[in-house]
């Protein structure tokens, strides 16, 4: 199928296999139990809003008109990985690009590259939250400056530690909100549970100079207060960090640094905006 000047295509619901939407439900269902009491309400309550559910992979035209009645965002189908233009340029206009492609079941555990599953069950449900809808829009407008300004490295590890690998705390105690994390099954747990990842209280400079790794679980993790942290840490111009960061070195995924805000107890509950002791 042959991509337009914008990279979308027609996903072809019709064209899905049944071995395609058993890979689906196998999906669904092991990560359903396992998010319960892990998962942050916002994302819960976007999955059921939406009826994304075990029974086969969406119908992105059905997804699509919930998601623009409820905060304008629409879903586009692309082949696979767009160039970053592309990609920022649909986020801006606010659009989610998401692949068709479902992964094999020897490739239930890992996958470098995005599929359907981890897009539209990770990503777009929170895109029914108000404020995530808004912050990622602003993201994407963010990113069009970047790559102007030779600034993308910084601002991709924004998207890698939020969007893609956040945590979130909350009453109940630290949740998950990062697609990376919801839609995998180790490390969903991980992730919370975990001793040896170091999880920091949300900081943009710190994020923008920090490494990440894609071949393994994260060594560290940010934890944001609420969504409107978020949104309120995109508006700004970035022209002003970029230029401080210049001067800077990388931190890389498993270090400290001195400022950190650090906090204990994995999965557990912690104290109201707390910081805990270093370590």
């Amino acid at each position: 199928m042959e991509p337009r000047p914008d990279f979308t295509i027609e996903q072809d619901w019709d064209a899905y296999s049944e071995e395609q939407h058993a890979i689906w439900r196998l999906l669904f269902e092991r990560q359903q139990k396992l998010l319960v009491g892990r998962a942050c309400r916002e994302f819960l309550a976007g999955l059921d809003a939406l009826g994304v559910a075990a029974t086969g992979i969406p119908d992105f035209r059905r997804l699509g008109d919930i998601l623009d009645k409820t905060t304008g965002w629409r879903i586009v189908a692309v082949p696979g990985l767009v160039p970053d233009d592309v990609f920022f340029g649909h986020l801006a206009c606010r659009r989610f690009p998401s692949t068709c492609f479902i992964r094999r079941r020897d490739q239930l555990d890992y996958l470098q590259e995005p599929d359907v599953f981890h897009d539209i069950c990770g990503h777009v449900p929170l895109l029914m939250n108000p404020v995530f809808a808004d912050y990622l829009q602003a993201y994407g407008q963010g990113g069009l400056k970047a790559l102007h300004l030779h600034h993308l490295q910084h601002l991709a590890r924004l998207y890698w530690y939020t969007v893609e690998f956040g945590l979130i705390d909350t009453p109940e105690g630290l949740r998950i909100y990062g697609s990376g994390i919801l839609s995998s099954a180790g490390e969903s747990v991980y992730s919370l549970d975990d001793p040896r990842p170091r999880r920091i209280r949300f900081d943009l400079r710190r994020i923008m100079r920090t490494r990440y790794r894609i071949d393994d679980f994260q060594q560290t993790y940010f934890v944001i207060d609420d969504f409107a942290q978020l949104f309120e840490a995109t508006r700004p111009d970035f022209t002003p960090v970029y230029r401080e960061l210049e001067g800077l070195p990388d931190i890389p995924a498993d270090a400290l640094a001195p400022e950190d805000r650090v906090l204990g107890g994995c999965h557990k509950k912690i104290g109201p905006r707390q910081s805990a002791a270093q370590v």
